[in-house]
């Protein structure tokens, strides 16, 4: 069991954490149609906007209640009803998600209760869904942030199994998917063919890969999200054959739903290695009554392939890593298989998760407490976003770029990591950066008798020799 060192100081140094409202923003934009909207000032949303268009390199919907000095002492509760009417009536959309900030949870927003006020004041909206979720900047990070999204859009929009008339397996092809933040566009797409290979039809809840994977469309604006998970199949999940929940961090939304729908769920904490894939494909082949498909053997077997190529650069390695609890979790997992040493390891909230880590010890911290630990124990190698580039090169250590933001790398946020290919490549990619220096070589050893031979030899050699 990992212990788990506590945060000891009053200021973050080089912060590792997102905060609350960016995860929750990006599980809004897996729905199609959807639309955010920050309950605080115009700085909360215009910094979270920065890292998603960085990230992302695409435009990016997102609004503010503009909370300014009269409403943070006085009261916010008109900015967030006139903000709900304000994008109904201008934008349409299918969804809106009012997400706080620490400014509004301190001046003390009850946000549920203005959405009521909201219902009886405008009624002729009734047809847009409004979910509130209570995110906090001051707690939690990226991870818990969209978590309690996904809770409470499922709270909210799911309909309970009596009172919609749904019934596990009345569509007997569809599996529900709850994914993760550490899940990626490409991820998804990986993921998608995987569950396709098993004539089995996946609903992502919610699905970035739709929405945020770069493709172009016709429309030269859109005010709201376009592609994504419909909010209609939300009405469906009822139906569906089981329900796969990738992640520790949505464990609470699976439950809810499996509360809701009586679908039975299968949980996956992540899907890094050989073992976590294992687990996934025999569940797929479980459920759909099929057999393993070929490709997929032989993707599985070039995996093993690679852990082979890759072991004499990764065993015995010893990696500093920064990530949010899921992610890593996945990647302490991954590189323990391989046998590497975790030396560092830095997150940024505590979820139960890490207790089960092949870890010794996991900071709660920022970045600067990664470097400290990184440069004690001589890391070879560190694993971070792209904030944790500057801590590698003071470190003079290769660095493999993962998580949220990416800004510095192109196509970040199209990477595969997960499933028996993307696994694969995760292992090359981290042997290829270690493969030139990362590991102390062994010195040459020099035999005293050796020695003593050779000058034997010069001694007793003729001066012809000469």
């Amino acid at each position: 069991m990992a212990e788990i060192i506590k945060r000891n100081k009053a200021l973050s140094v080089n912060p590792l954490k997102a905060s609350q409202p960016v995860g929750g923003t990006l599980a809004t934009l897996g729905f199609d149609r959807a639309m955010p909207m920050l309950h605080g000032s115009q700085g909360c949303t215009a910094f979270a906007k920065v890292f998603f268009v960085r990230h992302f390199r695409e435009p990016i919907p997102l609004q503010t209640t503009a909370m300014d000095q009269s409403s943070s002492v006085m009261g916010a509760d008109e900015n967030v009803i006139e903000g709900i009417k304000a994008i109904a009536e201008k934008s349409n959309p299918a969804l809106i998600v009012v997400l706080t900030t620490g400014l509004a949870e301190t001046q003390g927003a009850d946000v549920h209760r203005n959405l009521k006020e909201f219902r009886e004041t405008y009624p002729q909206f009734d047809h847009i869904a409004v979910v509130m979720v209570n995110t906090p900047d001051f707690t939690g990070c990226v991870e818990t942030g969209y978590a309690a999204t996904v809770y409470e859009i499922i709270k909210a929009l799911v309909p309970n199994a009596a009172e919609a008339g749904t019934k596990p397996n009345n569509r007997p092809r569809q599996v529900n998917v709850l994914v993760s933040p550490m899940l990626t566009s490409g991820d998804l797409e990986a993921l998608r063919d995987t569950i396709e290979q098993f004539n089995l039809r996946p609903v992502f809840v919610p699905d970035i890969s739709d929405s945020l994977d770069g493709s172009l469309t016709e429309d030269d604006f859109s005010p709201v999200t376009i592609g994504g998970t419909p909010i209609s199949e939300l009405k469906t999940l009822g139906d569906a054959t089981s329900t796969l929940v990738i992640g520790a961090s949505l464990q609470k939304a699976g439950d809810l739903l499996k509360e809701k729908t009586g679908v039975p769920s299968y949980q996956f904490d992540h899907l890094y290695g050989l073992q976590a894939n294992d687990d996934l494909i025999l569940t797929l082949a479980n459920i759909s009554q099929q057999p393993v498909p070929e490709r997929i053997e032989r993707q599985r077997s070039q995996l093993q392939d690679a852990m082979l190529d890759t072991h004499f650069m990764l065993g015995q390695l010893r990696v500093a890593i920064a990530a949010d609890p899921d992610q890593l979790n996945a990647f302490s997992h991954l590189l323990a298989g391989m046998g590497s040493e975790i030396v560092a390891a830095v997150t940024t909230a505590h979820t139960p998760v890490l207790a089960n880590m092949p870890v010794k010890q996991i900071k709660i911290g920022d970045l600067e407490d990664l470097e400290l630990l990184a440069k004690e124990h001589k890391a070879q190698l560190l694993i971070g976003n792209s904030h944790a580039v500057a801590s590698a090169e003071r470190l003079g250590i290769p660095i493999l770029r993962a998580g949220f933001p990416l800004y510095d790398l192109i196509g970040g946020y199209q990477k595969t990591w997960v499933g028996y290919r993307g696994s694969r490549q995760a292992l090359f990619d981290l042997a290829n950066l270690v493969i030139n220096f990362a590991h102390e070589e062994i010195e040459v050893y020099h035999s005293i008798y050796s020695q003593k031979f050779d000058a034997a030899q010069h001694h007793a050699c003729s001066p012809s020799c000469h």
